[in-house]
C-alpha cells in the first residue's frame, strides 16, 4: 500500500475546501477562525524550534518594495511567508491543513484590490513576526500573528463581499 504524500492530502483537502467555499457553505468567519486555530500556534512553535535556514527563508519572502508589485505577486509572497512560518514550527499536520485555507482565501481575494496601506502595513507586521520568530520569543510571535490576522479581517471582509457580488452576477 503506497501512502500519500503530505501534498497529496494538501491538495485533496484544497481541493475539497474550494469547492465548499465557492458553494458559500464555509464563511470567511471560518477560514479566519482557522487560520488564527492554526496560525497563532504555529508562530509560537516556530519561535521554538526554527532554524537559522527558516530564518533565511522567512526573510526571503518579505518584499522590499511590495508597493511595485501586483495583487497577485504580493498575494504569493504574503503565502509564502505564512507558509514558512507554519513549516518552521516543524508540524507536518499543520502546514498540511494550512494550505488548503490558504488557496480558498486566494480564491476568494485574488482579483481584490487592497490598496498601498494595506501592503505596507502587512510587511510590516510580517517583519515584526520574524523579528520575535527570530528572538525565540513565543509569546511576542503568538501576538504578533493574532494582532496581524485581526488587521487583515475588515480587508478580508470587504474583498470577500466584492466576490461574492462578482459570482451573483456571473452567468449560470
Amino acid at each position: 500500500m503506497t501512502v500519500p504524500s503530505a501534498s497529496d492530502v494538501s491538495e485533496s483537502l484544497r481541493s475539497g475546501l474550494g469547492r465548499l467555499a465557492s458553494a458559500e457553505h464555509v464563511t470567511l468567519d471560518e477560514l479566519l477562525e482557522a487560520r488564527a486555530l492554526l496560525e497563532v500556534p504555529a508562530a509560537q512553535l516556530a519561535a521554538r524550534r526554527r532554524a537559522s535556514d527558516d530564518m533565511d527563508r522567512l526573510r526571503g519572502s518579505i518584499p522590499g518594495d511590495p508597493l511595485r508589485m501586483g495583487a497577485d505577486e504580493q498575494f504569493i509572497y504574503n503565502r509564502d511567508f505564512h507558509t514558512v512560518v507554519i513549516e518552521a514550527c516543524g508540524n507536518t499536520m499543520l502546514a498540511v491543513a494550512a494550505q488548503p485555507i490558504f488557496e480558498v482565501l486566494r480564491t476568494h481575494l485574488s482579483r481584490s484590490t487592497l490598496g498601498r496601506r494595506y501592503h505596507q502595513a502587512v510587511n510590516d507586521h510580517h517583519r515584526g513576526l520574524a523579528d520575535a520568530i527570530e528572538a525565540h520569543d513565543e509569546v511576542a510571535a503568538g501576538e504578533q500573528m493574532r494582532d496581524h490576522l485581526e488587521f487583515l479581517r475588515p480587508y478580508y471582509e470587504r474583498a470577500w463581499r466584492a466576490a461574492a457580488r462578482e459570482r451573483a452576477h456571473r452567468p449560470a
